[in-house]
């Protein structure tokens, strides 16, 4: 394991030597525009195991992506190397279907202290609820990125996120009732304390997700990937292209059907993934959003 390999896996060449707020945020954009969010290892038949050497393999070596325990475990691994003072954090994130936050933390974040101030790092949310930079630790404060306005706020030692989004625009009229699109102005995301967890804490989280019928990985099989301009996204069998703010307050949702022939190839050509086993596409239960 090295940093030089991982930032060639993330396309990154600046500097490195200087822990401080802007190379932490182009390394954390970097990150999410090269590596996906995804889970497809459970619809082919593999285990997630939550170690970092076999998730470094994966990610960097095998070109890979992850869900947030990889991903951002992988993440807290480079923090480390760089020199970053910061702690790993559980979240729980919110469940549209109970309409309040899960009861486990099923999500793994870190926070970052930079020269006295305190930054939230997530390189594996996915989808439009990703942020593309650290968000400052500040109850209350609007954090306008190019995806959302991001929103901490801290109420009695639990902070919780939220984005307010813009208004999605669907070419495809067979598409434009999907399950899959969030029309609401504001969205909760996930909830957390300040309380440190170690790793181990996330062992029995990553087993209640790939086994729990509870769990929304069961469910669907993700694929997400940031680009400049957007992300795109294949969940099941619906591919999506999504430009941001294409028109001012509208975000553009391209969004098609694959047939299970092409599944391979948009894999390969649209996230860089090339998988060792046969992927079974899933798309059951609605409550997930792009």
């Amino acid at each position: 394991m090295n940093l030089k390999e991982y930032f060639e896996r993330i396309g990154y060449k600046g500097p490195f030597n200087k822990p401080d707020l802007e190379t932490l945020s182009s390394i954390h954009r970097h990150h999410i525009q090269s590596i996906p969010f995804e889970n497809l290892s459970m619809h082919c038949g593999e285990t997630i195991i939550i170690d970092l050497d076999i998730i470094y393999n994966k990610i960097v070596r095998s070109s890979r992506g992850g869900w947030c325990c990889e991903n951002n475990l992988l993440f807290s691994w480079v923090l480390k190397e760089m020199g970053y003072k910061f702690t790993t954090l559980g979240a729980r994130v919110f469940n549209w279907h109970t309409k309040d936050y899960g009861k486990y933390e099923t999500h793994l974040i870190n926070r970052v202290v930079i020269d006295g101030m305190s930054y939230v790092a997530d390189v594996s949310y996915g989808v439009s609820g990703q942020i593309w930079e650290p968000l400052e630790l500040i109850s209350g404060k609007d954090q306008p990125q190019l995806p959302a306005v991001f929103r901490l706020i801290e109420d009695n030692g639990i902070w919780a996120l939220e984005k307010s989004g813009r208004k999605p625009h669907i070419p495809n009229e067979k598409f434009a009732n999907s399950s899959l699109l969030d029309k609401s102005p504001v969205r909760k995301m996930y909830c957390f304390t300040l309380t440190p967890r170690s790793v181990d804490h996330f062992v029995p989280t990553a087993q209640y997700l790939q086994t729990s019928p509870e769990s929304l990985f069961i469910h669907k099989s993700i694929c997400s990937l940031q680009t400049p301009t957007g992300f795109r996204a294949l969940i099941g069998w619906t591919y999506s292209e999504v430009t941001f703010n294409y028109q001012d307050g509208v975000d553009l949702f391209q969004m098609s059907t694959i047939p299970d022939e092409e599944v391979e190839k948009v894999l390969k050509e649209m996230f860089g993934l090339v998988l060792k086993r046969k992927l079974v596409c899933i798309n059951q239960k609605p409550f997930f959003t792009l």
